[in-house]
């Protein structure tokens, strides 16, 4: 006799709670191996496929693609030791039939792997046959299931009827919610009365009844009639369903990347007491010396392959810079090595790879690390490991077109230098005016850590070195 198990969103690890479904990669019916990709999900790190621990026919799915789910929210179930579709038990576990633990409470027991004949837990980015020592125990606060946000005060429907919104998918309530269907007034036809896609689609081709508490934008504009009631502000934050909008706006959700960059940037700006100094420097000398480099053969070398191996020799001088705070110790932590991020714009969003081990690069290796990982990045195939870790952040902002900029710091570093755009500009150059190729150079600094004095000598020493590349020459 088959064995339905339920499968949730395991432990993303690198401390990501939650994921977007993008692509389910099986259907209901299906026949799944262990340890096959069955969904496609982004996190606000990557782009990942999440495989299946166990083995079996597909007898659920939780979540429509481009639902969040939280870790340890059910995912799918597989009827285990069932050959065929035919076998799987038409009894699978729906969303609605798991009430939520009360606070406090533990989660209900899930099979062990070995029962299940499964691989175990899954950590997304390292697979199921990944050693056991790399794999953690998903402990979920609950069955992952998000009830719906709370709604506003009851109003009576077209029928009389009046009360809490019933709890569906995120899905189905905003399905509802275009199309101006009061959940109240829908039977539904899953287990336990569960109101389903195709309940609300019937219900729109029915043509039922608009709800009065339909947001204002999506009902048939009335006549202007003059009035002497205060106009609804509109509500930039929060994200309460409902909430009065101007005509004409829209509301864009803060998740996957471009969330965990508002997070982040919060963070830092709450955190961090910033500090901002810059510097004009005269790049021709630079430009000069690469071109040489490029022509004397062999692999070509980058600008931002350079300009990190400045900041590298530059953060030796320094190390002041390359460190971060422990808040809670009231320490400022000095870090040995230097892995150094770049921020870079892609389809997804702002992220920021990391070039491992940059103190330890020659120029030729920069350029190939920075070369792999922008590709990745333009992709979506960059890994939790290649977004994480960095000490020291470069930001070339210059690629935009503008000339300067007060970055903000990549929390928990210290400092973030930024680069903009390299042009031909008037210049005093050996006592003469003359045109030179110049680039103003800013960095951000995290105050606790240095002061002034030590902010300024790194730019000094950064410029001096971008005006003189010769004087890298002191620093290997």
């Amino acid at each position: 006799m088959a064995q339905v198990l339920e499968f949730k969103l395991p432990d993303l690890g690198e401390g990501l709670t939650e994921a977007e479904i993008v692509h389910w990669l099986v259907s209901v019916g299906d026949v799944v191996a262990v340890d096959q990709p069955v969904v496609e999900v982004e996190t606000a790190k990557a782009m990942v496929e999440v495989p299946c621990p166990y083995g079996g026919v597909v007898t659920a799915r939780y979540g429509e693609e481009g639902t969040e789910l939280p870790v340890g929210a059910p995912l799918l179930t597989v009827a285990v030791g069932a050959s065929a579709p035919g076998q799987a038990s038409p009894e699978a576990p729906a969303p609605a039939s798991h009430p939520a633990p009360a606070a406090g409470s533990a989660p209900p027991p899930s099979p062990a792997p070995s029962e299940a004949g499964g691989s175990g837990n899954v950590l997304v980015g390292y697979g199921t046959g990944a050693p056991v020592a790399r794999r953690r125990r998903v402990r979920p606060p609950g069955d992952g299931l998000r009830a719906a946000p709370p709604a506003g005060p009851a109003d009576s429907t077209a029928n009389g009827t009046a009360g809490p919104v019933p709890v569906v998918s995120p899905l189905v309530r905003r399905l509802a919610r275009e199309h101006g269907l009061d959940l109240r007034t829908l039977s539904g036809s899953g287990r336990d009365g569960l109101i389903l896609r195709c309940d609300v689609e019937r219900a729109i081709r029915e043509g039922a009844t608009a709800s009065p508490a339909a947001p204002p934008r999506l009902a048939p504009a009335p006549a202007p009639v003059p009035s002497t009631a205060p106009r609804p502000a509109s509500r930039a934050p929060g994200r309460a369903e409902g909430s009065p909008l101007p005509p004409g706006a829209t509301r864009v959700p803060l998740r996957g990347v471009r969330g965990a960059v508002a997070d982040k940037l919060v963070r830092s700006r709450h955190e961090i007491p910033d500090a901002t100094c810059w510097v004009d420097a005269d790049a021709t000398e630079l430009l000069a010396a690469r071109a040489a480099m490029n022509a004397a053969g062999g692999p070509r070398i980058s600008l931002i392959a350079l300009f990190a191996r400045i900041c590298t020799a530059a953060l030796a001088r320094y190390p002041e810079l390359n460190a971060t705070v422990d808040t809670a110790a009231r320490e400022i932590v000095r870090l040995p090595e230097v892995h150094l991020g770049f921020a870079a714009q892609t389809d997804r969003g702002l992220v920021v790879p990391v070039v491992r081990d940059a103190h330890t690069r020659s120029a030729e290796s920069l350029s190939a690390e920075f070369a792999r990982l922008t590709e990745a990045g333009r992709t979506g195939t960059l890994t939790p490991k290649d977004l994480t870790g960095s000490t020291f952040t470069l930001n070339n902002y210059g690629v935009f077109g503008v000339d300067g900029s007060t970055p903000i710091i990549n929390h928990p570093e210290a400092a973030m230098l930024g680069i903009g755009r390299i042009v031909p500009k008037p210049w005093v150059h050996q006592g003469e005016l003359a045109v030179r190729q110049l680039v103003q150079l800013s960095l951000t600094f995290d105050h606790r850590v240095c002061d002034g004095g030590t902010a300024g000598g790194f730019l000094r020493h950064v410029a001096d070195c971008v005006e003189q590349p010769a004087v890298l020459l002191r620093t290997l």
